[in-house]
């Protein structure tokens, strides 16, 4: 038995409501936050489904300056741009942010925003060169409703990109990381959440079930993590199965969506983050190809999983006993008894498999994503025994292919 010698967790997480019609709250939320004027931040999809938005907007109520439904997987700082000059324009003093990861990502950086008075350009210059924006005055508070199982709710951070004309050479990824982009409240509405598209829904799953893996094998793990890991994983090792082969019922959502709150608690908080190897290869392998993020944790996971026990315990037994599979006196059984299980979710969501299955992704480039992953700051989370060489993560990604 492991005795943990010290942690220390500084966590501050915003306000959680889970139930059915639970966004029928909304109103009351925004009252206890003293805010008059909420903009809704939405995709140019979810903005046309009445299922989704017409009780997001009945929710509000009075309290409703409208709906910018402008965002897109792309998360272009543009697009938050124009989300800021919206809620100066509706004089807005809330966001509410309705959709998946990349809608919560342009509503906190519009809410950054909001209140910086610097011409565009100098904006966009900041960013080209430094990877990301100061926050020059109080972010607005951000309530989210989110409608996928990413897990990318519960955070302090926000992606976003920018480019400059159509060549690609001229992107530029980068982001915010500040504490006080913590939402001051969440809404998880199964009512709303099975309405999302199938493959959406399964593909963000794997992304969210992911984060609970990695959680409990991070260098940076504490007991209140191990925790909430724990319990987050078995109930998705139940959920996520039935919801692939599309039983979405009162108990397969509940599972599923509970553990997906549960994996993100505190993983990502006010000095660091939790989330570790295979998220480090799925922004090496996302962020240039055709394939969402959920799409490429599902590829790698398998062998990044084997690549870290192969170096490393991995917290192995933690894992065994959250997936519900069998601790064996042999460590490599248990290791593959591990892989094993996560296979089963993956193949259950019926998400891909191999990296050739990317249809603009190239052999010839797994070097290049390799030296991506290296530098990679969720890199920093791997075990400390864990070499994560160039090298290395290039046989890796050689055996994903």
């Amino acid at each position: 038995m492991s005795v943990t010698e010290s942690f220390r967790f500084d966590y501050d997480p915003g306000t959680i409501v889970y139930g059915r019609d639970c966004v029928a709250g909304l109103e009351r939320e925004l009252a206890r936050l003293e805010s008059e004027r909420a903009l809704v931040i939405t995709g140019t999809i979810v903005g046309r489904v009445s299922t989704v938005i017409d009780p997001v907007r009945d929710g509000i109520g009075t309290r409703l300056a409208g709906v910018f439904a402008e965002t897109t997987p792309d998360k272009r700082l543009t697009t938050a741009l124009d989300g800021a000059d919206q809620l100066r324009k509706k004089e807005a003093d809330a966001v509410v942010s309705l959709g998946g990861g990349s809608s919560l990502d342009i509503a906190t950086v519009a809410s950054v925003l909001a209140g910086d008075k610097r011409p565009r350009d100098t904006i966009r210059a900041e960013f080209r060169e430094t990877g990301t924006i100061s926050i020059m005055s109080k972010p607005l508070p951000i309530l989210v409703v989110p409608t996928t199982l990413a897990g990318a709710d519960l955070s302090i951070t926000a992606g976003i990109t920018d480019r400059m004309g159509m060549d690609t050479e001229t992107l530029t990824r980068g982001g915010i990381f500040d504490r006080r982009l913590m939402p001051a409240a969440l809404f998880y509405d199964p009512t709303l959440i099975e309405t999302t598209p199938h493959q959406v829904l399964c593909a963000s799953a794997m992304n969210g079930f992911d984060k609970g893996i990695e959680s409990l094998y991070a260098r940076n793990a504490t007991p209140i993590t191990d925790a909430t890991a724990s319990r987050g994983l078995a109930l998705l090792k139940r959920g996520l199965p039935e919801i692939g082969v599309g039983r979405r019922n009162e108990e397969t959502l509940h599972d599923a969506i509970v553990g997906t709150m549960l994996v993100q608690y505190g993983a990502s908080r006010a000095t660091e983050t939790t989330l570790s190897l295979i998220h480090a290869f799925g922004h090496g392998i996302a962020r240039g190809y055709a394939i969402q993020q959920g799409g490429a944790h599902a590829i790698i996971a398998p062998h990044a999983l084997r690549f870290l026990f192969e170096h490393t315990d991995g917290r192995r037994d933690m894992l065994a006993n959250a997936l519900d599979v069998e601790s064996n006196e042999d460590p490599d059984a248990t290791a593959e008894a591990i892989i094993e299980a996560v296979v089963e979710v993956r193949d259950a969501l019926r998400l891909p498999r191999r990296l050739q299955s990317i249809d603009d992704l190239s052999k010839e480039d797994l070097p290049t994503i390799a030296s991506e992953v290296a530098t990679d700051g969720f890199i920093s989370n791997t075990p400390p025994e864990l070499e994560t060489t160039e090298e290395e993560l290039e046989r890796v990604l050689q055996k994903a292919w």
